[in-house]
């Protein structure tokens, strides 16, 4: 069974491992300006919209120069409606522009523009990372997670950060429940890159079905 279980977790990171940080076209560093792009990422997933749709509006809000805090909250509301809009974020744009000023200014004036800071100020400890990015308008608990699931790359004292999510396409794919199992079945994969992939395998039954199909 483990051998099965390993042959599944292979093929779903080959035809899936992509982080969504990758696919909005962030090269994700331990530096201010990736991990504020990731932050507006992070929100833009945690809605009830499709994940393409989030990827495509994180690369139009990059394509409009909103790529800082200080650009964001620098920029008109009507200007991040129109991008949110460019990037098919319709439903939600109106109060996503609001949302991600706020957000923008809360990062400059209690962190400097710099989200080394907030994790500094909770002393590596995770779930305090988790509260204090909730303290953004439009990030939850599903906003954190996403965020940390990501941010792992380069916040390794996070990894391995498997939410609920991943979980949940670990049970779809029949796969163990436990974190530390499923690191071990991913042998020398990063475990943000194992987070992703078991995240498509969540949200997207197909991407389950043929990743079962090709191990069989």
């Amino acid at each position: 069974m483990s051998r099965d279980q390993r042959r599944i977790v292979r093929e779903l990171v080959d035809a899936h491992g992509q982080t969504y940080a990758d696919e909005a076209g962030i090269r994700l560093k331990d530096t201010p300006q990736p991990l504020y792009r990731l932050l507006v990422l992070a929100h833009l997933l945690s809605a009830r919209i499709s994940a393409s749709i989030a990827v495509a509006t994180a690369r139009a809000l990059s394509e409009a120069g909103l790529r800082d805090p200080r650009r964001m909250a620098g920029a008109t509301w009507q200007e991040r409606v129109d991008a949110l809009g460019r990037g098919g974020y319709r439903r939600y744009d109106e109060r996503t522009a609001t949302q991600l000023g706020d957000a923008a200014e809360l990062v400059t004036e209690r962190w400097g523009g710099d989200l080394r800071r907030l994790r500094d100020e909770a002393d590596g400890d995770v779930s305090a990372v988790r509260r204090l990015l909730q303290e953004f308008p439009g990030v939850g608990p599903t906003g954190a997670d996403i965020f940390l699931r990501e941010a792992q790359l380069v916040w390794p004292e996070a990894a391995p950060y498997l939410d609920r999510k991943a979980l949940q396409g670990a049970e779809r794919l029949g796969l163990p429940g436990n974190r530390d199992r499923l690191v071990e079945l991913a042998g020398k994969t990063e475990p943000a890159v194992l987070a992703a992939a078991l995240v498509r395998a969540a949200v997207d039954k197909e991407v389950a079905e043929d990743t079962l199909h090709h191990a069989a």
